[in-house]
């Protein structure tokens, strides 16, 4: 059974593609390294998929779709984050309502950095396959104020990373990821 992080490695043309999306890349590597150096060990694999060719139309996730979809019954959850990495406040959240009952609760966790929304609808190119056939799935959900200051242009350089946001993320992403990753059973479909 498999707990899906993900983000994407291609840029568009211009920029460094540091915000879309290595910024998601990033916190799904990390998310996977912190629960490795804590010594976690949970009942399902954590499986980090980097996506390639998004910005080209989602080939590498049809691609990666196509592989894969005779075994989608042990995909417990897909999650992907592709829209920055800026300041986070939840979760996206595609699924029914008792995986959604139990994603908001996995959330109180996060009160401490004060991230524990849950929004309707998770949203992903590379996901939406999975979550198209059943697949709960769910994405980050942040401060979006200055993310089309830099989508797609010139300004997606390092230097619109913030760090300490970043480390936020990388928080919300490894609690969720690892929380699922080690329940008793998957999240109901």
């Amino acid at each position: 059974q498999i707990v899906l992080v993900s983000g994407h490695l291609d840029s568009w043309d211009v920029g460094q593609g540091a915000m879309d999306d290595g910024g998601g890349a990033f916190i799904s590597w990390e998310a996977l390294s912190l629960i490795k150096d804590l010594g976690l060990r949970p009942k399902r694999t954590l499986r980090l998929v980097l996506w390639t060719a998004e910005e080209q139309g989602g080939i590498g996730a049809e691609q990666y779709y196509q592989l894969h979809k005779e075994n989608i019954s042990n995909f417990d959850i897909v999650m992907e984050s592709d829209e920055g990495t800026f300041k986070p406040s939840g979760l996206g959240f595609t699924g029914n309502a008792k995986a959604r009952d139990i994603v908001n609760e996995i959330m109180t966790l996060l009160l401490p950095i004060n991230v524990t929304n849950v929004y309707d609808n998770a949203d992903g190119t590379d996901i939406d396959y999975w979550m198209r056939d059943g697949v709960p799935g769910a994405s980050l959900r942040d401060d979006l104020s200055k993310y089309f200051w830099f989508h797609h242009s010139q300004g997606d350089t390092m230097t619109v990373q913030d760090p300490n946001q970043m480390n936020l993320c990388a928080a919300v992403w490894t609690v969720v990821s690892y929380v699922i990753a080690d329940m008793e059973e998957m999240l109901p479909r």
